[in-house]
């Protein structure tokens, strides 16, 4: 069967909860329509026209295709981060705040249903991860171009592609703490994620799966700032990991104040993106995943990051007053 007839089935059986995905037959019929598609080329046309930009006045280009995946494709990574985040609240919340959301969402609150709603979340994930690399594909295939590419690279750029999401990485960190906090329960569940596990390769944890069409995730889990294991990580808008004192301090703000206090000129230790410092997610199911995996590390972490944190309270403490008296 070729996937764009699996992809309509499958969002025809999810027709009830009127999920927003990606109109792969709609943008299929674009590509039809176009009308500057190059047939029968030499090797020397086909190299040249690799290296420029689709054809000029062309109707796909010129803003018909893109503008409606990329509408598309915001509305799916949307609905994704914000159904995984009630999902992970429920699974984290205690006392009166988990009634109020188990009453709200009518749901049980055992760890069967919340197994099999993050398995359909993950499945909704990835099967429009895949529906957006194919049609990408099928764009640089007909036109002859990287533009398809490039678009992918924006999307990035503006955090709306899905398998960068924190969320996912949430989702896997749940799957396994889910699995090993209650095993006989997983073994009659079904699984999120066909061989999710966390590796670790000389000392340094990273989160592996394989999903099916040959999408495959492997998530480095190692500060980029401490070049140490993620310690009560943080991820940023722009979606990379850090712990979360490191990011302060590439952020220039004490722990006490956090990172909603940046600047909106401080940008990413990695991409050098500004304004990522704005709405951060901190990542507390993979946190409770590194905390049983490195034991004895998460120890020694934990007494130096508690020193750190004293300091720099007693320093901001010890300014404030001093701002407070005039001295």
């Amino acid at each position: 069967m070729k996937f764009c007839k699996k992809y309509e089935e499958y969002m025809k059986a999810q027709g009830k909860k009127k999920l927003p995905g990606v109109g792969f037959k709609k943008l299929k019929k674009i590509l039809k329509r176009c009308t500057k598609q190059p047939r029968h080329l030499d090797a020397a046309l086909l190299t040249d026209l690799n290296n420029h930009t689709c054809p000029q006045h062309c109707s796909v280009c010129d803003g018909t295709f893109f503008p409606s995946l990329l509408e598309e494709m915001s509305a799916v990574v949307g609905f994704f981060n914000a159904r995984a985040r009630r999902l992970l609240q429920m699974h984290l919340s205690s006392g009166l705040s988990r009634c109020a959301i188990w009453f709200k969402a009518k749901l049980k609150g055992n760890h069967i249903k919340l197994t099999q709603e993050g398995r359909d979340l993950v499945t909704y994930a990835i099967i429009n991860a895949i529906a957006m690399r194919k049609i990408l594909k099928k764009y640089d295939k007909i036109h002859y171009s990287k533009q398809g590419q490039a678009f992918k690279s924006q999307a990035h750029s503006k955090h709306i592609e899905i398998l960068q999401s924190p969320w996912l990485c949430e989702l896997m960190a749940f799957h396994i703490n889910l699995r090993a906090s209650n095993s006989t329960s997983s073994r009659n569940s079904t699984a999120l994620f066909e061989g999710c596990s966390l590796l670790l390769n000389d000392g340094k944890p990273s989160l592996c799966c394989e999903l099916f069409d040959s999408v495959k995730l492997d998530i480095d889990l190692t500060c980029a700032i401490c070049l140490e294991t993620l310690f009560d990580p943080v991820s940023l808008a722009c979606g990379h990991m850090f712990c979360y004192i490191c990011a302060c301090k590439a952020a220039s703000v004490s722990v006490v104040d956090g990172l909603k206090a940046a600047s909106h000129d401080q940008k990413c230790a990695i991409c050098r993106e500004e304004r990522v410092y704005e709405a951060p997610v901190r990542l507390e199911e993979l946190h409770i995943l590194l905390r049983r995996s490195c034991p004895e590390y998460w120890a020694e972490r934990r007494k130096a990051e508690k020193r750190e944190r004293v300091k720099q309270t007693k320093e901001h403490w010890e300014s404030q007053c001093r701002l407070f008296t005039g001295i």
